[in-house]
């Protein structure tokens, strides 16, 4: 079986988003805040992804690994939020709802992309995440 390549790192995450600028550094903080307090679990570098919590997941193809609850990538020309358990065939149609009112973003399997949180609304951002997290939690049970 191939090594997983994305890991939690001990690399300091002020020194990450001192890399940032102006917009981009405060929505990232935001989000920082939004995530922390979504899952009580501190921010952790995982290379150049921001995520927070942690649980192990295995598919019935048996390929299995570590990855966080929620997170998110500052890339250079937008945010990439990924909100894995919004994907689950239960949590797919609350998902949709909420992305048809959330604003300007697209969206992948479970990655959302949005250019700056001033594009979107984030009462309705903050049901997602809490949407994910909870989904997660029920399928994966305890997560660190």
């Amino acid at each position: 079986m191939a090594e997983q390549k994305t890991k939690p790192t001990s690399d300091d995450i002020g020194a990450f988003l001192n890399g940032l600028d102006g917009e981009k550094r405060r929505d990232a903080e935001t989000l920082i805040s939004l995530m922390s307090e979504a899952t009580d679990r501190p921010p952790i570098l995982w290379g150049s992804m921001v995520g927070f919590g942690q649980y192990q997941y295995r598919y019935a193809s048996g390929t299995q690994g570590d990855t966080f609850l929620v997170g998110f990538a500052p890339r250079k020309a937008e945010f990439s939020i990924y909100l894995m358990g919004i994907y689950f065939p239960d949590t797919a149609a609350t998902a949709d709802a909420l992305l048809a009112t959330l604003g300007k973003h697209r969206m992948g399997k479970a990655c959302l992309y949005v250019k700056r949180l001033a594009d979107i609304d984030m009462a309705v951002l903050t049901q997602l995440v809490t949407l994910s997290v909870t989904r997660l939690k029920q399928e994966y049970g305890q997560v660190g």
